[in-house]
């Protein structure tokens, strides 16, 4: 029985969606963690991470460098999303269900990733202008 493949265009997709969600994921630590720990009075608790785990503050010294990587990301993985809105699925029904299963996944991811990109842009950037 012969092996089926999905397209590597959508992979590859599927891929850069992943690496965007954890590249946005640096922007969540940086920034919309400590905010939302210390408004929520609870400090304590990101002192206490900070201290089992110290690297975490450079996510927060070199925010601007992970916003951008982030954007970058997030750029490149919009324009395979959109791109890779009309690729043809397989005729093959369970490949074709995998097709679709896999772009809808991809889109979740991407979504997802915008959504906490913004929420660690706002937390990072506009809520210390406001409150200053």
């Amino acid at each position: 029985m012969p092996k089926k493949y999905l397209d590597p265009k959508l992979i590859k997709t599927k891929h850069i969606s992943l690496l965007t969600l954890f590249s946005s994921g640096g922007t969540l630590i940086c920034c919309a963690l400590p905010a939302l720990l210390v408004s929520l009075g609870a400090g304590a608790v990101m002192a206490s991470v900070v201290s089992s785990v110290p690297q975490i503050v450079w996510f927060s010294e070199h925010k601007l460098g992970v916003f951008i990587f982030a954007g970058v990301m997030l750029s490149i993985s919009g324009f395979l999303q959109w791109k890779a809105r009309s690729l043809p699925c397989p005729s093959d029904k369970e490949l074709a269900e995998l097709c679709n299963k896999t772009r809808v996944n991809s889109l979740r991811v991407y979504f997802f990733s915008v959504c906490v990109f913004f929420i660690g842009g706002f937390m990072a950037f506009v809520a210390p202008w406001l409150m200053s």
